[in-house]
């Protein structure tokens, strides 16, 4: 069983989705790995890692749109708000959603569907460097 690990720092715009799949998916090629896992692991709090639809960006504002209705921005609500009012609903939505994903991989691919991107969604209004973590295993 073979091991490789590389971190990869994205600097988000603030509250929005980051498209990562192609960097991911050079890291898998860079490992050499035909055949195995690979997990994605974001380092941070409020900021979270989801598998989505990448063709229709409608998906992704709905998503936002729900999450901001079931998580809302409003100081009024938390005890912890020394960061600010986006703090503590962002610390929500990242345990609300995932800080990691798994994927397949077979012939040094990642086995993600037609229509899968992976997504760094930044949970903050303002913009931060986000350490994400590519580990794989396999043969």
């Amino acid at each position: 069983m073979a091991y490789y690990q590389q971190a990869m720092v994205i600097q988000t715009r603030g509250k929005d989705f980051h498209l990562i799949t192609r960097e991911v998916e050079g890291i898998v090629a860079k490992s050499g790995i035909e055949m195995g896992l690979c997990t994605i692991f974001v380092r941070h709090t409020s900021a979270s890692l989801i598998i989505q639809e990448n063709a229709d960006p409608d998906v992704l504002r709905d998503l936002s749109s729900f999450l901001a209705k079931l998580v809302p921005e409003d100081s009024r609500l938390y005890i912890h708000t020394t960061e600010g009012p986006d703090d503590m609903p962002a610390h929500i939505r990242s345990a609300l959603t995932k800080t990691s994903e798994q994927i397949p991989i077979a012939r040094g691919r990642l086995l993600l569907g037609t229509w899968q991107g992976i997504y760094l969604w930044e949970h903050r209004q303002r913009s931060h460097q986000r350490e994400v973590i590519i580990h794989i295993n396999g043969e």
